[in-house]
């Protein structure tokens, strides 16, 4: 990808996400590198962030998911970066439910900076989970927890 559509790209607006929950996040210090920049893995961990608040306003806890003996292990992830994240900024994590099944579950992700009265994508990514059990078996999803996700 060349310069021009590199920069083309960044500037790309959000597209809508339906269904989302959102949730606001602080760039810690430890999070950066030297010149202030977020260190690419923590995305992955702000996912983990975004997933776990989309089930808590669902109606569940992961914790309570794996006292039954269920654990959802994540089988792909996926982030494309698109600008960078700073020390101390406040960025948007918008998490929504892009497919499921009884065994697996996508989720969708977007970290946004607002800022000069629009939305600006810092980026986008997926993760794919399966459902196993404490033995590390795949599992069907117990009925509960699908409707919960869809509802």
């Amino acid at each position: 990808m060349g310069e021009k559509e590199l920069e083309q790209d960044r500037k790309e607006k959000p597209k809508k996400m339906e269904g989302k929950v959102e949730c606001e996040i602080r760039v810690r210090y430890a999070e950066t590198d030297q010149m202030g920049v977020a260190y690419y893995s923590n995305y992955l961990v702000w996912f983990e962030v975004g997933r776990s608040e989309f089930c808590r306003r669902k109606g569940f806890s992961y914790a309570e998911l794996e006292t039954l003996g269920f654990r959802l292990v994540v089988t792909e992830a996926h982030c494309r970066y698109r600008n960078s994240a700073r020390y101390d900024e406040v960025i948007t994590l918008q998490t929504r439910l892009k497919g499921i099944n009884k065994r697996m579950i996508t989720f969708g992700y977007q970290i946004l900076r607002n800022g000069h009265g629009r939305e600006e994508m810092i980026a986008e990514g997926e993760t794919k989970h399966l459902c196993i059990d404490s033995q590390g078996k795949p599992k069907s999803l117990p009925e509960r927890f699908i409707a919960l996700l869809t509802g």
